[in-house]
This record gives C-alpha cells, structure tokens and sequence, in this order.
C-alpha cells in the first residue's frame, strides 16, 4: 500500500474518531439513548417499542391522562427531543437505532399544540414530548406525538418502552380506559368535519350547546312530545327497559318539506340533553359516520345527528367501497350493542330516496316523523315567535298568517325581517304596514323563486287580495330621482 494513502486512511481514522467523541456531547446536552438507557436501567436499544394509534383528535385526551399516570411518580420527567426535521419522520426505535452510531437526538424542551377542549376552553398539549416515569413499580418512557399530516403522520400516537412486556400492555390498556372516562368530548356537542386531507384525519369543532324550550318550537299539536320521548325519553328511562331486556339503540327519521323545522327541532333535543354526547354529520361528513359511531358508543348516552342524508345516501363515492352511504349509516347501526344508548336522528327532505333503503333494513329507524307545512294556527304562532315583542297587532298576525297558505317556518321567520327591514329604510318603528308590505312583497309573483329558496310551495302572487294590508308607504324610501 502507497504510504501516502496509509497515512491519509491513519489520519481519517483519527478524525472519524475525534468526531464521534464530539458527537456524544452535541450542544453539551443529554443524548437521547443515554437518558432511557439511565431511566431505563438496560440498554434502550435493546428493547421492543409497543406503538399505540390514536385518532388525531383524541391527542387532548391522551395528554391529559399521560399527564395523570406520569404524575403519580413524584420524579417523573417530561422532556423533548431534538434533532431537527429528522425526529417527524423516523420511529422511536429507528431513533434509538440511529443513535448508537451518530448521536443526534439530544434531549430538548417538548413541542406543544393549542387544543380546543370546548366550544370557550383550550388545553397546551403535548404534540412531541418524551414522558420518563414509573408505572406499576417499573421505569417506562412512552413518546407522544400528535398528528403531523405535512409530514405523512396521519394519527397521533404513544410509543412505549418499558424493561417488562406486562408494563407496557398495562400501561396503554390504562390510558384507553381512562381516554374514555376522562374525555373531553363527554358530553359535549361536537362536528365533525372533512378536510383536503381525508376523513380520517379531519377535525372535530365543538358546538355550543342551544338555549331552546318548548315554546321555541312551533309544530301540530303532541309532535314534540313524540320525538322527544324517543330520543331523551328512552336515555331517561334506560335503566328501566335494561332490566325488562329491551334495547336502547334507536333511529329516529324526521322528514319533510325544505324549511319546516327539522334542524330547529334537532336544535331543541340538543338543549334538552345536556350532559349526553351530541355528533353532528352533515354533507361530506357524513363519510364519516363509522368514526362517530366509535365515539357515541365509546361516549354513551349519544346522540349521533345525520342531516340531509338524501343528499349523498346514494353516492358511492364516500366511504371505503361500493354501497351508497346510506348503507354505511345503517352498518354503523347493526354494529352496536343493543343497550348502547345511543339514538341516531337523520333529517331528510326527500324521504323517498330513503325509503327503500330503510324498509331492507328493518327496525333500523324504529320511528319516522314527518315534519310538515304548518298550518295557519301554526303560522300565527311562528309569526308571533319570531316577532319577539315587535308591536304586530293580533289581527295583522292573523292576516299575514292568512295570506300565507303553503309557506314555511324559514318563511315565517323571513316575513318578519322584511318587515323590520322595511321600517329600518323608512326609518319609523316596525308596525302593522311593514309586516303588510312584506307580506304583499313576499307574495308577489316576482318572489316566487325567493318562496322556493325558503322551502315554501304555495302562495301566489297577484296583488292585494281580501284581508289585505293598508299602508303602501311602508316600503324602502325612494331613491334618487325617484
């Protein structure tokens, strides 16, 4: 061998040497393998990492129990890695692996995710930490990361190393259990949404809970009662029919013409159950209906909310196969157990594209209710309902009500803001004349598309007609050059 390259391959030597003796006390910090192979009390690279899934949106949960099972170590540590972009894209253990030869993970502070745990409250949760405690009288570490989509991680996870296979099996069997008990989504009314990503890592928005009673819901007479019964009156009464051996499971069908109050009566059995787990599908959602069906029965008593169903029930491009959605819905169904508490509410304008779908699975929805146009009594109470204290005289009520024959709530509630309307660009108080000119301007023939767009399918135009209003000035004031 020429003595040149030998001296150049005795010198790289050195330098290789003199580099790895630099790298195990980069930025003169702690090394990640040497913290776990000192908390561990083994070699870390020798063990098995157990790794654990986690919905994306559950991260808020899993932190705030690694928070309680670290904590009850009194010299629990909770530290971050470093290392660059590399520590997104590579395991705990190719970590470990990687750090035998070239350490380049020193320890750091962890990174952290502002989550929502409310509709008004949020939590700092851990999105990159390394937890380094005792569990069960024996060391264990579990890694927690949150979903990083940018980066190809589509789920949260916890990777645990622990001395024992039992430590490690225990452990996360502990944090699935009380993932459950200490959710923030019990209780809670949540949406969930679909994003350029997927559904199954798309998030999840909590909803504040509406302030609605009875009077706020104007349908023909005993409707509510019925629907209420059997979705909160079943969850009241569960222990009873539990005991007598019937289910709780339950579908309920709310159908009906575009704008007559299903979604305002969903809203009221949303108020009326405060404490039960609400979740909102709706649109693309809808593909997601599996993954809420996870959580109403892991979250129990549930309410799980598809509206619009015709929209989609027939696509088959939702899911993960061939069938129509709506198939995948009443999959979702047959998968729970019978006293799983947990109601299913699907609103539909088109209850014939249903129909023939739902009577092939039978006892699926064991009641439909259709929610129809209101009539003229119940036109009078949503004009007085939605009124709220503005000085519409009874007889003016009665009158509006008349000249609105085949109209909707949506309508009803538009009628008065037109009138409100009215006054505001005539700058005088909201009085009988507005509510008559919205009545005569709603009606016209030239409206008939703006009726349509409220779900309304009567009441033609054509002027004034008996029992008509007075008071033309009523309208905007005239512009300029008028």
């Amino acid at each position: 061998m020429d003595e040149k390259l030998g001296k150049f391959i005795e010198d790289f030597g050195t330098l290789t040497r003199l580099a790895q003796s630099g790298l195990d006390h980069v930025d003169g910090g702690e090394q990640l393998l040497q913290a776990l192979t000192g908390h561990l009390g083994v070699p870390a690279h020798e063990l098995s990492v157990v790794t654990e899934e986690i919905p994306p949106h559950r991260l808020v949960d899993v932190d705030i129990v690694m928070e309680g099972l670290a904590s009850r170590d009194p010299d629990y540590r909770l530290v971050g890695i470093g290392g660059g972009d590399q520590r997104h894209h590579m395991s705990f253990s190719d970590m470990l692996q990687q750090s035998r030869g070239y350490p380049r993970f020193p320890l750091a502070q962890p990174d952290y995710s502002n989550l929502a745990t409310g509709p008004d409250q949020q939590r700092q949760a851990v999105a990159l930490g390394l937890w380094l405690f005792s569990y069960a009288g024996s060391p264990a570490a579990v890694l927690q990361r949150g979903a990083k989509i940018d980066r190809g991680r589509q789920f949260a996870s916890l990777e645990v190393l622990a001395t024992h296979p039992a430590v490690a099996s225990g452990l996360l069997a502990e944090v699935r259990r009380e993932m459950e008990h200490q959710s923030v989504f019990k209780g809670q009314i949540i949406a969930l949404a679909v994003s350029d990503y997927g559904p199954s890592i798309s998030g999840v928005t909590f909803i504040r809970r509406p302030e609605l009673t009875g009077s706020d819901v104007v349908l023909p007479d005993g409707l509510l009662d019925k629907v209420e019964g059997h979705t909160l009156g079943i969850a009241r009464q569960a222990h009873i029919l539990v005991a007598h051996g019937q289910h709780l499971k339950r579908g309920l069908l709310l159908y009906g013409p575009p704008g007559t109050g299903k979604t305002h009566t969903v809203r009221y059995l949303l108020s009326q159950s405060e404490g039960t787990t609400a979740v909102l599908l709706s649109g693309g959602s809808l593909a997601r209906i599996s993954e809420a069906a996870k959580i109403a029965r892991a979250l129990a008593p549930s309410i799980v909310v598809l509206e619009d169903c015709d929209l989609i029930a027939e696509d088959r491009s939702f899911g993960h196969g061939p069938k129509p959605l709506l198939f995948e819905v009443l999959d979702a169904m047959d998968g729970l157990d019978n006293d799983s508490d947990v109601a299913f509410v699907l609103t539909t304008n088109r209850v014939d594209l249903l129909e023939r779908a739902l009577a092939q699975r039978p006892g699926r929805v064991d009641l439909a209710v259709e929610i129809p146009l209101p009539s003229k009594h119940e036109r009078m109470e949503l004009l007085r309902l939605y009124s709220n204290g503005l000085p519409f005289s009874p007889s003016s009520i009665e009158t509006a009500a008349g000249r609105t024959a085949g109209t909707t709530a949506s309508f009803a509630k538009e009628l008065i803001r037109r009138a409100v309307v009215a006054a505001a660009l005539a700058d005088e108080t909201p009085g009988d004349a507005h509510l008559g000119f919205a009545v005569e301007q709603l009606m016209a023939d030239s409206e008939a598309l703006t009726r349509s767009l409220l779900g309304s399918n009567g009441g033609h135009g054509g002027g004034p007609g008996p029992g008509s209003f007075p008071g033309p000035h009523a309208g905007p004031p005239p512009g300029p050059g008028a």
